[in-house]
């Protein structure tokens, strides 16, 4: 009598359920690391544009009132602004007057994106601003928005808020 050799049923639901577990763990492991990849490149979208706009203060002596192609990538400071990498929306900046200027000059700036991983103790949100755009020019706020800028939000950070401060997970910086 000649038995033919194979996989049982049940042999085959095993590897099949240890098969869906693997994946499943390594799925998981995968969308934490793409988040995290993300909010690399979005702190250094705003280290890049943080580089453009002291280039253009040097060349002007104020910053500008908003980030626009004319004033970053005509001159040559970046060659493209960049945007969010999962909203495709622009970062949140507003040009301020800073603590003894004019309104008509932008001596300061706030710069900001919201990130998805909420580390705050460690990371690039522990060393970030913080700070209230508007109103007089201190630790828990910015200074007077400046003549011609106006707070620019996005979804992620509404312009209705006009504020960075809070406890989102918000990556802003200022000069």
């Amino acid at each position: 009598m000649s038995y033919k050799r194979g996989f049982t049923l049940i042999e085959l639901l095993v590897v099949i359920a240890i098969i869906g577990i693997l994946s499943s763990v390594v799925l998981a492991s995968l969308n934490s690391a793409r988040r995290k990849g993300r909010d690399a490149r979005r702190v250094a979208d705003i280290k890049q544009l943080q580089l453009a706009l002291e280039l253009y203060y040097d060349a002007n002596g104020q910053y500008p009132t908003g980030l626009t192609t004319a004033t970053l990538v005509t001159p040559g400071y970046m060659s493209v602004i960049p945007k969010d990498p999962s909203s495709n929306l622009d970062y949140a900046y507003v040009g301020l007057q800073g603590s003894a200027s004019s309104a008509a000059t932008c001596s300061s700036y706030h710069l900001g994106t919201k990130l998805e991983n909420n580390v705050t103790t460690t990371g690039p949100l522990a060393g970030d601003a913080d700070a209230a755009v508007g109103g007089s020019f201190g630790a828990t706020s910015d200074g007077a928005v400046c003549t011609g800028s106006a707070w620019v939000g996005n979804a992620d950070i509404a312009a209705a808020s006009s504020d960075f401060a809070g406890t989102d997970p918000v990556y802003d910086v200022r000069p």
